[in-house]
């Protein structure tokens, strides 16, 4: 018997509730149609989740996250500040509970005077485990630029698209204001893409745009990622 075949036998057996709330020895063969082994269900406990109660599949991939927090490690390159190079820090989307609220944070720096930094909250207005997904953010961020520098509140707004659930491969494109109205204002736009390697650890590129009155600026950067596996 084919794979698919089986185990789509014995999902809908189970989701059927004929089973539901009695123990695998004590079953009977209407009950039973698959005639499987108790021991089968008793060194699965993914099996015995679902005897005992069938899941609600559109709900768990609706509030299961379709990507994960991010800890991560890279080089940046800055083509428009004398072609130099640096290294960044950072986590992404730092979730808290089980709620769509969720914490990110950076530092970059390079060997020519830059660097920059920050922290912002995000709140995810539709359901995590929908592959598109779109978030107001706020915090606060300071940024220097050999002689220029500007300070103050961040905000702004992000769009994640999940290629593929749990973090492996999503695009996500942010646009984000620090100080704004006033005359340090700087425009952030960040285009982002991450690929998966191993469960636990991705290799991820940001391109991103910094525009002011005093300067305008790019950088690309590549990171090394690990993405810790829910429980």
């Amino acid at each position: 018997m084919s794979f698919w075949p089986a185990n789509l036998g014995l999902l809908l057996a189970i989701a059927s509730g004929g089973m539901g709330g009695q123990a695998w020895g004590q079953t009977s063969p209407e009950e039973n149609p698959l005639d499987l082994e108790p021991a089968l269900v008793e060194n699965s406990p993914t099996l015995q989740r679902w005897w005992d109660e069938t899941p609600d599949l559109f709900e768990q991939n609706s509030n299961d996250p379709a990507f994960l927090t991010r800890v991560r490690l890279g080089y940046n390159y800055f083509p428009d500040d004398d072609q130099s190079s640096g290294a960044a820090i950072g986590v992404e989307d730092l979730f808290i509970g089980q709620s769509p609220l969720s914490v990110s944070g950076d530092y970059y720096t390079n060997f020519a005077g830059q660097q920059g930094g920050g922290a912002n909250l995000q709140y995810y207005l539709l359901p995590l485990g929908w592959y598109v997904n779109v978030t107001p953010l706020v915090g606060y961020r300071a940024i220097a630029q050999n002689d220029y520098h500007s300070e103050g509140v961040n905000v702004g707004g992000k769009v994640v698209l999940a290629l593929s659930r749990t973090g492996a491969a999503d695009i996500s494109f942010s646009q984000n204001f620090v100080a704004p109205g006033g005359t340090a204002e700087v425009g952030i736009s960040t285009l982002s893409v991450g690929y998966a390697l191993t469960p636990q650890w991705r290799l991820a590129t940001d391109l991103q745009r910094q525009n002011s009155s005093a300067y305008r600026e790019s950088r690309f950067g590549v990171y090394l990622e690990w993405q810790p596996q829910p429980r």
